[in-house]
C-alpha cells in the first residue's frame, strides 16, 4: 500500500548523501586543543581578575595537580618555571595549576600543570560547567559562551592539522601567512563566528586558506553613496581599476537588459554569505524594486585575511584589499560596516596621509606604510538607519571599503608580516620569532631593538605631534623586513575604526576637516595612551617578551628596558615636544588595566545593544616601561 507521506516518485532504497566529519576532529586533536586553550583561558581570565587563584605553599618533593608518574615528571619540570596555584570551584574542589607571572600582572599557565582531585585536567567546557557561579555566568550567557567556545575549539584542531613548522612559515608570503595565525592571543573565544555553518567555515574561514570570487551587486544612488580620496573622487575612476573592460561592460548590459540606466547605479562586491543571510531577507523590498539587482560578478580570487571580513585579490594582487560587512558575532563585536563611518573612511585616509606626507620625519626617516582605505559605498537601510535605538548590528548591512595593496608599496627586497605572527609557535614549539632571529643573523637584543625602531618611531611620532593614535594590535600593525629578515619598518592599516585623537584641542588639529573631526573619536590624553599599551605593549609585548626569554634568552626585564629605551631615544632626539611627553606620559607606575573577556562574560554578554562595546577596565596594573626607581 502507498506511504501517503512519501512521493510517488521517491525511491526508498535511493541512498542518502553521507555525513561526513572533518578529519582533523578527532579525540587527540580535540584534547590537545582544549588543554592549550584551557590553559589560555585560566591565565587571561586571572589577569582579568575575573578569577583568582590562590598561591598554593610548596615543599619541597611535592608532587602538585597530577597523581601519575608521567604527571609528576611533568610537575617537577613545572617547578622549574612557574609556582602553584589552586583555583576553586563551584562545589568546594579546586583545580590546581602552575604559572609564571609576568609584566603587566599577566599569568602563564603550564597546560600539562593542571590538575583536579590529583588528576590531569584539560577540559575548558567542563571548567565552566563547574566554575559556573564563581565565573558569574547566568544561563543564557552560558549557553552561547559554550558555543562559541566549541567553534573556536573546532577551528583550533583545524589549525594543528595542517601547521608548518616555523622554517617553512618564513617562506610563505603575507596573504598567506594571515591562514595559519591562531587569532587573537588575549581573547579567548577568538574564533566563535557565530552565524556561520560548518560549511560556511569551511569555506570563509582564514584558516581554510581558499581563495575564492566574490559576487557583486548593482545599488541605485537612492541608496547608496560613494566617497573617494583625490584621484578616485568619482566612482568610474575606482572601477577602471578595479574591473575589466569587460566586466564593467557585463554589469552595464545586465542593468540595461532589465532596463535600467547604469548611471544611477553604483557598484560593490558583497560577501556570498552576507547576501544570502543578511542582504537578500532584510532588503527584500529593495531587490523586488530594482534598487539592488544581482551582478554576474568578476573573475578575481580574493583570500579572507585574520579579520575574516577583509579580502587580497589574489588573481591581481595590484588591485585594492576589500573590506565587506559580514553580519557574524567574532571577538566581541558584529563584523558589520557603520554607515557614517564607512562613507568617512576616504576623508580620514586624505587627512592621515596628509599628516605623513608633510612630516619629513615619518615620510622620509621612517618610511611608514599607512595603508589608506581609499574608497567606499555605504549602502542605507531604508527603515534600520532611521531608528536610533536599533541594535547596532542591524546598521552596518551592506557597503564595502577598499583598500590600498601592500605588496606594490614593498620595496625590492623587502616582505612584510603581521605583528601577530610574531607570536607564533609551531608544533614543535619553534617560536616564529626566532626563526627570523636565526635568519637575520643579528644578536637578539639587536634584532629586538631593529624590531622596537620599526615599530615605535612612527606611532609616537603621531601621538607627541599630532595627538593621534592607531590601534596598533597584531593585526592592524605589519612589519616590513628587508632580505635578511631584519626588521625596518611599520605598515599600518584600519583607521577609520581604529585611529582616535585627544580630546584636549591641540593646534595640530585645527586643520582638520569637519567630516573628518565628526567621525573620530576622542579620548582625554591620560587614556590616549591606552591605545598603544593596550594594542602594543599589553596585547603583543606582553606575549612576545616571554618568549623571547625562553627561545633567545633575553631576560624579559631587558625586553622591556629596549622597549622603554626606545621611546626615551625619541623623547630625546624631539625635546621641543616635552610638554607632550607630559601630556601622554607612557611611562606612568601603573596604567589601567584594560579587559576584554571580561565583557562578554560580564558587561554586554550576547544582547543587543544600539552601539558596539568597548572593553572594560577593571583597577590597574604596574606598568614595566616605568623608569626604575
Amino acid at each position: 500500500m502507498p506511504n501517503p507521506l512519501v512521493p510517488d516518485d521517491h525511491d526508498e532504497r535511493e541512498e542518502q548523501t553521507p555525513l561526513l566529519a572533518p578529519p582533523e576532529l578527532n579525540r587527540e586533536a580535540w584534547e590537545r586543543a582544549a588543554r592549550r586553550l584551557l590553559a589560555k583561558m585560566l591565565g587571561a581570565f586571572a589577569y582579568e581578575g575575573i578569577i583568582e587563584p590562590v598561591a598554593v605553599p610548596q615543599h619541597d618533593g611535592s608532587r602538585g595537580g597530577h597523581g601519575t608518574d608521567e604527571g609528576s615528571s611533568r610537575a617537577r619540570e613545572d617547578l622549574r618555571t612557574g609556582d602553584l596555584y589552586s583555583q576553586p570551584l563551584d562545589d568546594g574542589s579546586a583545580l590546581t595549576f602552575r604559572a609564571r607571572r609576568g609584566a603587566y600582572d599577566d599569568w602563564r599557565v603550564g597546560e600539562e600543570s593542571i590538575g583536579h582531585h590529583g588528576q590531569p585536567f584539560g577540559d575548558p567546557l567542563r571548567f565552566l560547567v563547574l566554575a559556573r557561579r564563581t565565573l558569574g555566568l547566568d544561563g543564557a550567557t552560558f549557553g552561547h559562551l559554550v558555543r562559541e567556545l566549541s567553534a573556536t575549539l573546532a577551528a583550533d584542531t583545524r589549525l594543528d592539522h595542517t601547521a608548518l613548522s616555523a622554517a617553512r612559515l618564513a617562506d610563505v608570503g603575507y596573504e598567506e601567512l594571515e591562514g595559519h595565525q591562531t587569532g587573537h592571543p588575549w581573547l579567548v573565544l577568538n574564533k566563535g563566528r557565530l552565524g556561520f555553518s560548518a560549511a560556511e567555515t569551511e569555506q570563509w574561514a582564514p584558516e581554510a586558506r581558499r581563495a575564492a570570487p566574490l559576487s557583486w551587486l548593482a545599488v541605485r544612488t537612492d541608496l547608496a553613496s560613494y566617497r573617494g580620496v583625490p584621484g578616485l573622487a568619482a566612482p568610474e575612476q575606482l572601477y577602471r581599476r578595479e574591473l575589466d573592460p569587460a566586466v564593467r561592460e557585463r554589469f552595464a548590459a545586465t542593468l540595461q537588459g532589465r532596463g535600467l540606466d547604469p548611471a544611477d547605479y553604483l557598484y560593490l562586491p558583497v560577501h556570498p554569505w552576507q547576501w544570502d543571510e543578511v542582504v537578500l531577507p532584510l532588503f527584500a523590498p529593495a531587490v523586488a524594486d530594482e534598487a539592488i539587482v544581482p551582478l554576474p560578478g568578476d573573475a578575481d580570487l580574493r583570500l579572507p585575511q585574520q579579520s575574516i571580513r577583509t579580502f587580497v585579490n589574489t588573481s591581481r594582487p595590484e588591485r585594492h584589499t576589500v573590506k565587506l560587512p559580514l553580519s557574524i558575532l567574532n571577538t566581541l563585536v558584529w563584523r558589520g560596516l557603520p554607515t557614517e563611518r564607512t562613507l568617512a573612511a576616504p576623508a580620514v585616509t586624505a587627512w592621515v596621509h596628509s599628516l605623513r606626507d608633510r612630516d619629513p620625519f615619518l615620510r622620509d626617516e621612517c618610511g611608514v606604510i599607512l595603508l589608506g582605505e581609499v574608497a567606499s559605498v555605504a549602502v542605507e537601510h531604508p527603515v534600520y538607519d532611521h531608528v536610533a535605538e536599533v541594535p547596532y548590528q542591524y546598521k552596518e548591512l551592506l557597503g564595502a571599503i577598499w583598500r590600498e595593496p601592500l605588496r606594490s608599496r614593498l620595496a625590492p627586497g623587502e616582505r612584510a608580516r603581521t605583528l601577530a605572527s610574531l607570536l607564533h609557535t609551531d608544533p614543535r614549539g619553534r617560536a616564529f620569532t626566532a626563526e627570523l632571529v636565526a635568519r637575520s643573523g643579528l644578536p637578539p637584543h639587536v634584532w629586538l631593538r631593529r624590531l622596537f625602531g620599526a615599530l615605535l618611531p612612527p606611532l609616537l611620532r603621531f601621538l607627541y605631534r599630532y595627538g593621534t593614535v592607531f590601534s596598533p594590535h597584531g593585526e592592524n600593525a605589519i612589519v616590513v623586513f628587508d632580505e635578511r629578515d631584519v626588521p625596518v619598518r611599520l605598515a599600518i592599516k584600519d583607521f577609520v575604526d581604529d585611529v582616535n585623537i585627544s580630546a584636549e584641542p591641540l593646534p595640530e588639529h585645527d586643520a582638520m576637516p569637519g567630516d573628518v573631526r565628526q567621525v573620530l573619536l576622542t579620548e582625554p590624553p591620560s587614556f590616549l595612551t591606552q591605545f598603544i599599551h593596550s594594542g602594543l605593549f599589553v596585547g603583543v609585548f606582553r606575549f612576545l617578551a616571554p618568549l623571547c626569554e625562553e627561545q633567545l634568552d633575553v631576560a624579559e626585564h631587558d625586553f622591556w628596558a629596549l622597549v622603554r629605551d626606545e621611546i626615551l631615544r625619541h623623547q630625546a632626539r624631539f625635546p621641543e615636544l616635552k610638554d607632550r611627553y607630559e601630556t601622554f606620559d607612557l611611562l606612568t607606575p601603573r596604567i589601567e588595566r584594560l579587559c576584554l573577556n571580561r565583557n562578554r562574560l560580564h558587561l554586554d554578554g550576547y544582547r543587543d545593544r544600539s552601539e558596539r562595546p568597548h572593553a572594560a577596565v577593571a583597577g590597574t596594573v604596574p606598568n614595566p616601561l616605568a623608569p626604575p626607581s
